[in-house]
């Protein structure tokens, strides 16, 4: 093991002769300490819990999710297919994944210029989990002291079963969610069936693994680290907050001078603001700060100092509020909460909204105006063009049909842009439900009009009708391509 890099600085002492000096080694690495967040109840601990409830409803349930006879949620990967409930999706409709996350990135803009880090204060995958393996470690081990006390005690009976219980808890979360993973790529009824033999394919196995390490190391160990040295985020964030940005504020004005007091002492008397210095804003944060201090890339605005601050403030007879949700010119010019509400239409929100507001509504209407079925044409690059029977010259192609809907299709296909253009193979063919079928195509142009032709290549269109049936109605697909005439 490599020794941590060390310093040595020559100090020169009163007392030492002339060329002597004292020798101090300073360590280049301060040691991370471990946090121990405190529990907390409140308004906001209200929202982040109901938040960490939907989000994991949504991961965990939506692969058990039926419809049509099938996974609601799956991203098939070995199949080329992509089903979102109603919607059956192909790589070429990848255009929809990059608006989705355009749209994604415009969200975080947007609320990041309101209302500072709500994603990572409320619904981050890291937040979240974090919340749930605290709360587990917090229902073993018990809250911050007990926690504490137990880490510095010595190997007893009862640390070892609370340690392993709390591992094994965790590990259980991990690999469950690493499974739930998975079952978003492999149909989740049938890895579950793989798991009670481990049968588990190669990927399997390793996504599984993977994603539960991931989820423990994350969530277990790293907590506060991945927000404050891994996230890019908590070092751009300051680029999209101006003064008008609702953020996590502390009122220096109201609490400081900070001092312990009793209850029934009058802070005005002692000289003193509203803060009564007991530090557990800085013991409920989950990144360790001290948001008296102001403003700090670490906090990740999950209002826990203002949900106890508040519970303080209540038992001291104070108004609340000394910790809030505010901006910087509002605390600086002293302004009312309505006051501050109406600086939020602004041109940089009011822009992000707009944009943010045009790309949804063209993502919804593509989606809902999307074709139920796909052709892409390829030329037969071993059938060029060929002269056949009766001087009818020849063009093969191959086309792709493939058929957005969970039921059977029939296409018929047609072409023209020439004179007596045809398609001398079957016109017609059946597609499965959410199959893509290839379908060699033989068109033929007549002799008397490929005379004028010779050595040159025309535009053509092929027609792609789907037949009306039952429950869909006849829809046209229209594919350009070029005809090759032979000298």
């Amino acid at each position: 093991m490599s020794e941590v890099p060390r310093k040595v600085i020559p100090i020169q002492s009163a007392d030492a002769e002339d060329g002597d000096a004292a020798v101090q080694v300073v360590s280049l690495y301060q040691k991370q300490k471990k946090i121990y967040p405190r529990a907390v109840s409140g308004w906001f601990m209200g929202w982040r819990w109901a938040l960490v409830w939907f989000t994991q409803l949504v991961f965990y349930g939506l692969p058990w999710l039926e419809w049509n006879g099938r996974q609601a949620v799956l991203f098939d990967l070995a199949a080329r297919r992509f089903y979102i409930f109603g919607l059956v999706l192909y790589p070429q409709d990848f255009i929809y994944l990059t608006t989705l996350l355009v749209i994604s990135a415009l969200g975080l803009f947007f609320f990041t210029a309101v209302a500072g880090r709500l994603w990572c204060g409320y619904a981050c995958p890291q937040t979240v989990y974090t919340e749930i393996f605290m709360w587990v470690e917090q229902k073993i081990e018990g809250d911050r002291v007990a926690r504490m006390r137990l880490d510095k005690a010595p190997w007893t009976f009862e640390k070892i079963w609370r340690k392993t219980a709390k591992q094994a808890v965790w590990i259980a979360i991990g690999l469950w969610t690493g499974f739930t993973f998975v079952g978003y790529f492999t149909p989740i009824k049938t890895l579950a069936a793989s798991a009670l033999s481990f049968g588990f394919g190669p990927w399997e196995w390793f996504w599984v693994l993977f994603y539960g390490f991931a989820t423990y190391g994350n969530a277990g160990y790293m907590r506060e680290q991945v927000c404050k040295y891994m996230c890019p985020y908590a070092r751009f964030q300051s680029a999209m907050f101006d003064k008008d940005t609702m953020i996590i504020t502390y009122d220096e004005q109201r609490g400081e001078p900070r001092g312990s007091r009793s209850r029934k002492a009058d802070p005005k008397q002692l000289g003193l603001g509203d803060c009564i210095d007991c530090t557990l804003c800085v013991q409920v944060c989950p990144t360790g700060i001290d948001i008296r201090n102001g403003l700090q890339y670490e906090c990740i605005g999950c209002a826990a100092c203002i949900d106890v601050c508040n519970g303080v403030m209540d038992k001291m007879g104070y108004a609340r509020g000394l910790i809030r949700y505010s901006t910087q010119n509002g605390m600086a010019n002293r302004w009312s909460r309505a006051q501050m509400f109406r600086r939020v239409l602004r041109p940089r929100v009011l822009i992000y909204g707009a944009i943010l507001l045009a790309i949804s509504i063209a993502f919804v209407v593509s989606i809902a105006l999307r074709s139920p079925f796909k052709v892409d044409v390829i030329r037969d690059r071993g059938a060029l063009a060929r002269i056949v029977e009766d001087g009818y010259i020849e063009n093969v192609y191959r086309l792709q049909v493939m058929n957005g809907t969970e039921a059977v299709q029939r296409y018929r296909v047609s072409v023209d842009g020439l004179p007596g253009l045809a398609v001398a193979s079957d016109p017609q063919v059946e597609v499965g439900p959410a199959e893509a079928r290839w379908l060699a195509v033989r068109v033929q142009l007549p002799p008397e009009a490929g005379y004028e032709l010779q050595g040159r290549s025309s535009t053509i269109w092929f027609h792609i009708e789907r037949l009306a049936s039952d429950d869909e109605p006849a829809r046209t697909v229209t594919e350009k391509s070029t005809f090759l005439v032979p000298r």
